[in-house]
């Protein structure tokens, strides 16, 4: 089992830690859950590894991770809909079923971290879409999600890997 000083650690609403540096961030609209429901804005309680980064290879330049990586496509949605078989899951667009569009106007997903949050498998309907994502401009609560600065999550992406864990207490 890895040490707290190699997981990131949510200390508060607007702050998590990770090796020792603390990082301004902001949490789910909804606060924090320990019975998160899908659409409530809300971020869940619990300890969860890190799957997988997705990227905008347009906006972003090459980064430091061990995570596995993957580059997004204008096609690449995740499912949120509790009745769909693909709950919870990266999807190709057009998709029948309620969904959000990862290939985005704005830069909040220019870089997100898939959370593993309700995927092993996925639960309806108790939540989707949990990432670690960018900060919009406004630094606004997310919609469950944890966000970070560009400059934060890019330094906090060398420190991590599939054995790291997000612990939101």
């Amino acid at each position: 089992m890895m040490s707290s000083g190699e997981n990131i650690t949510l200390q508060s609403l607007t702050t998590l830690e990770c090796k020792g540096r603390i990082y301004e961030c902001r949490t789910g609209r909804g606060g924090i859950r320990i019975k998160k429901v899908e659409g409530d804005g809300a971020t869940p309680t619990g300890h969860f590894n890190l799957r997988k980064v997705l990227y905008r290879p347009d906006r972003v330049r090459p980064f430091v991770t061990d995570l596995p990586i993957m580059s997004l496509t204008p096609v690449d949605g995740w499912c949120d809909d509790p009745t769909d078989p693909a709950y919870n899951t990266l999807v190709k667009l057009p998709y029948p079923a309620s969904h959000e569009v990862l290939w985005r106007k704005d830069h909040v997903y220019d870089i997100l971290i898939v959370v593993g949050y309700n995927d092993a498998p996925p639960i309806p309907p108790k939540g989707s879409a949990i990432f670690i994502h960018l900060m919009n401009e406004n630094k606004t609560p997310t919609d469950g999600c944890i966000a970070l600065s560009r400059e934060d999550l890019i330094d906090l992406l060398a420190d991590l890997s599939t054995n790291t864990q997000v612990i939101i207490p």
